[in-house]
């Protein structure tokens, strides 16, 4: 696969090209958003709260039901998303760093659970993944969740979720490894079983979820309209990747990397390529600390803009709209750099229903700002 990079200059200024409008303040380092049919948002707050916004702003108190959280460095209540058929099921699902029973240990875990008709809590919680082994660590949980859909550009969800998985930091030789999930893609049914086409099931030594492997730390994942998953994740010092993990396949971490070590020094051989292991689609060097991922579907903003990827930012404070060489799909052609004035790190970012943007700051008071096209914020 043909590889696209950013070097020192990771993305252009663009001018102003949208207007954010802040929906609602006071949100403590908010993490995961999702969209309620009623107008209504979800959030997570890292700390260990889901809170329910409303179309005005207001926060409602702290859903309540969510399991016991390990909140602490990055980890704590991470992402969330509504079931395809929410408006039947009111099925929720989130990820979150999930304490061992004894000790300091902890591992991300997917949970499920039905949303209270007036929104108050959670009700018949079940965890249906747990990432295994353990680990005493703080840093590198992953923990992005997609519903998949069936190939082609009608596909239709397909029962199956894809879950992102940190390889825990201290522990990213497990990346290479197949008898656990550090570092890893994940793919399982809305129950918790195993999909019999993932590519390990019945291979001695391997995990049966597992549908792809040599990742660091993914933090933002989306489909395109077509199925495809689209991932990307944090590199060390330089070296964040966007790549489209295919099942079974390698992904490098930390045999190959376009980054070097914090302070500098080479990784391992210091390769970039090996035999065997794929190269990314598109690599950042410097680091832009990737976060949240979508594609824009809808023409809000301008035919332009419609297929184009949306990556926030935690290092430059900003979001990246990265132009592709087909709507959807192909190569990394140009980055622009935008809401720069906010000034504050992107954390998520999301197509709403009414085909607009919104974005999740990471901060004490992080925010909810909707991203309106520039000539209706005049």
């Amino acid at each position: 696969m043909a590889v696209a990079s950013s070097l020192l200059a990771p993305f252009a200024q663009a001018q102003q090209e949208v207007h954010p409008e802040i929906v609602a303040s006071g949100l403590q380092n908010p993490w995961g958003l999702a969209f309620l049919p009623d107008g209504r948002f979800l959030v997570t707050e890292r700390v260990g709260r889901l809170r329910v916004v409303g179309a005005d702003g207001k926060l409602a108190t702290a859903v309540a039901g969510l399991p016991g959280i390990a909140a602490g460095g990055q980890g704590g209540l991470l992402d969330v998303m509504t079931d395809s058929d929410f408006v039947r099921n009111r099925t929720v699902y989130f990820c979150y760093s999930e304490p061992a029973a004894t000790g300091r240990a902890n591992s991300t875990a997917l949970a499920r659970a039905t949303l209270s008709a007036d929104n108050a809590r959670l009700e018949n919680l079940r965890v249906i993944f747990s990432q295994k082994p353990k680990v005493a660590s703080t840093a590198h949980f992953g923990c992005r969740i997609v519903e998949s859909r069936a190939p082609g550009a009608n596909g239709q969800p397909d029962g199956k979720l894809f879950l992102t998985l940190g390889e825990r930091f201290s522990r990213k030789e497990d990346a290479q490894k197949l008898d656990n999930h550090h570092g890893k893609i994940v793919r399982i049914n809305k129950d918790g079983s195993v999909p019999p086409d993932n590519p390990f099931v019945g291979k001695a030594g391997a995990l049966p979820e597992i549908w792809s492997y040599g990742h660091r730390n993914a933090q933002g994942a989306t489909l395109a309209p077509d199925g495809t998953f689209w991932m990307h994740e944090h590199g060390p010092q330089g070296g964040d990747e966007i790549n489209l993990p295919r099942p079974g396949a390698n992904y490098g971490w930390p045999e190959i990397t376009y980054g070097e070590n914090y302070g500098g020094g080479k990784i391992g051989e210091g390769l970039s390529r090996k035999a065997g292991m794929e190269q990314p689609l598109h690599y950042w060097v410097p680091s832009i600390a990737p976060s949240g991922m979508t594609f824009l579907t809808s023409e809000r903003y301008g035919k332009a803009w419609q297929g184009n990827l949306f990556v926030g930012s935690l290092k430059f404070s900003c979001l990246d709209r990265i132009e592709l060489s087909q709507p959807f799909g192909g190569k990394v052609v140009r980055e622009n750099k935008l809401l720069t004035e906010v000034g504050e790190r992107i954390r998520d970012v999301r197509q709403g229903p009414d085909g607009l943007l919104y974005v999740l700051t990471d901060s004490a008071d992080g925010k909810l700002i909707r991203l309106l096209p520039a000539q209706a914020g005049r």
